[in-house]
């Protein structure tokens, strides 16, 4: 059960982080104050939204882990199913409407809380049943009867957000174009609060992927690996959801990018040659974190697993040294595809000139998906192409989940990456545009790599990015790191020897404030 510290705090207990539920109040704040600059808003007006609902797994009585539903968290941190929530947006004034539960609940989920309790664990104004929605709002609601819902567009899965709704909202007049695009907006900034939490988030996922590292064995499968994640960011972060589905590819699975589904549901048995792509991250209070590390099993970098990763990880340094506000996400793109492509000039993968293979879209070949995404209470988090912003139709651009001016304040990632994925190879190989830059021959030699990402976690300042993201990157660093891998046993994880280590190897310094250089 989650504990809320004297009242004020989102907490798990022990060592993990203190979430002040002023968070949520900071968050209300903001959003009516915008919504207050509008000119044609009632100035009585009230914002309604609908949090997530208790549900069962197809036709069963298993009931799924519950998340709440991520517009609702952000602006009330509420962890239970089925509530509503309420802001005047004249005075900030806040509402809870909770479900009126059946005695019956006692003896199979425990204690039912009284209104009384709930305002004082969410620090909001009022609290009502669900079923007062009507009666409270004909109370509350002035002249104007305005209740502005939530429905709008997600610009990544093409779903809309369902608009909140009750039992007699027709007799008031609902507003369902004015608040997406505020709260969505609102959401891309985050607070020195949420910034907090992002913080924490990588770090507990930097510290389980170098968990992971350190027990990788050949003749694993890759589900040992993700269980391994999954423990160390359960045990000690007390994060019991992932961010998203984890990815862990080996062998040629990193070229399918969202392997790990449930057609390709981690379950390659492990090799000593192989370069492992893990693509994981978990979430606290319903933060996101979204971290991939590249690395091979033996711990020690080939030849050709070298070339691959260090022109991924140039591209994303590249990147970070560049991003500041008033940069454009295409133009960095654009760095990375670039970089990388030089990278592959130089190891004899293609050929010709490097201007030529950027109009084609050469580099989409390699890199399919964009560089990266807003990040926040979501893993592709909102805001990406709000309006005015329309998305590309070229290779590649078009896989952008945002095309933004960089702002202060926002979260991305940045996930440049190479990956020889045969179907998109063959089909370049029969297009003459594309197959004049492309040596097979020794694109071939490279196959058995899959693919490489180095995902990081950047938050935008006013001069440059902070790095949120704390693993080894350089091949050096990685090797270092996994040689101590080699002294345990195959069959058990050393805690203690992870802890040592945890400690002796920072690696926040070098990277962990990047500034433009002038």
């Amino acid at each position: 059960m989650v504990t809320f510290s004297d009242s004020d705090h989102f907490w798990k207990g022990g060592q993990t982080l203190k979430v002040p539920m002023e968070l949520f109040k900071e968050n209300r704040q903001r959003l009516c104050e915008i919504l207050r600059c509008h000119r044609t808003l009632p100035p009585d007006s009230f914002v309604l939204l609908q949090g997530g609902k208790s549900e069962m797994r197809y036709c069963s009585d298993h009931e799924p882990l519950f998340r709440q539903e991520s517009y609702f968290h952000w602006a009330f941190g509420v962890i239970e199913p089925d509530f509503y929530g309420a802001i005047n947006v004249q005075n900030n004034e806040s509402i809870l409407f909770i479900p009126r539960l059946p005695p019956s609940y006692v003896a199979w989920m425990g204690k039912i809380k009284e209104t009384d309790e709930f305002k004082k664990i969410y620090h909001v104004d009022h609290v009502y049943y669900a079923d007062e929605l009507e009666k409270v709002f004909s109370d509350l609601v002035g002249a104007s009867k305005l209740i502005l819902v939530l429905n709008g567009l997600n610009t990544d899965s093409g779903t809309e957000s369902k608009a909140a709704h009750f039992d007699g909202i027709e007799k008031f007049h609902v507003d369902k174009t004015t608040l997406h695009p505020v709260i969505s907006e609102c959401r891309v900034l985050k607070t020195d609060l949420e910034l907090n939490v992002m913080r924490y988030t990588n770090k507990m996922s930097s510290e389980a992927h170098k968990f992971v590292m350190l027990n990788i064995k050949d003749g694993m499968y890759e589900y040992e690996l993700e269980s391994l994640f999954q423990y160390y960011c359960h045990r000690y972060g007390a994060m019991r959801h992932m961010s998203y589905t984890c990815i862990c590819a080996t062998g040629e699975n990193p070229a399918v990018l969202h392997y790990g589904h449930a057609g390709a549901p981690n379950d390659r048995r492990l090799t000593a040659n192989d370069m492992c792509l893990f693509d994981m991250g978990g979430e606290y209070c319903c933060y996101a974190s979204d971290i991939t590390c590249s690395f091979p099993v033996s711990g020690t970098f080939t030849k050709e697993q070298r070339i691959i990763y260090e022109a991924v990880l140039d591209a994303n340094r590249q990147v970070m040294k560049s991003v500041q506000p008033n940069v454009s996400w295409i133009d960095m793109h654009l760095l990375a595809e670039r970089t990388q492509l030089e990278h592959l000039k130089l190891a004899g993968l293609v050929q010709g000139d490097i201007e030529e293979m950027m109009d084609t879209r050469l580099g989409a070949i390699f890199m399919p998906h964009g560089l990266g995404h807003m990040l926040g209470i979501d893993t592709h988090d909102v805001g990406g192409y709000l309006e005015p912003h329309t998305r590309s139709t070229l290779p590649g651009l078009k896989s952008l989940r945002t095309n933004r001016l960089l702002k202060e304040r926002m979260c991305l990632t940045i996930e440049p990456g190479i990956y020889f994925n045969q179907a998109l190879l063959n089909d370049a190989y029969k297009n003459e545009q594309l197959s004049k830059f492309l040596n097979k021959t020794e694109i071939d030699k490279y196959l058995h790599i899959g693919g490489v990402r180095i995902e990081d976690n950047i938050f935008i300042t006013k001069d440059g990015c902070e790095l949120l993201t704390k693993v080894p990157r350089t091949c050096e660093e990685i090797e270092e790191w996994m040689k101590n891998n080699k002294k345990q046993s195959n069959d058990n994880v050393d805690y203690e020897l992870f802890d040592e280590l945890n400690k002796k190897y920072q690696y926040e310094n070098q990277y962990l404030s990047i500034k433009t250089s002038n």
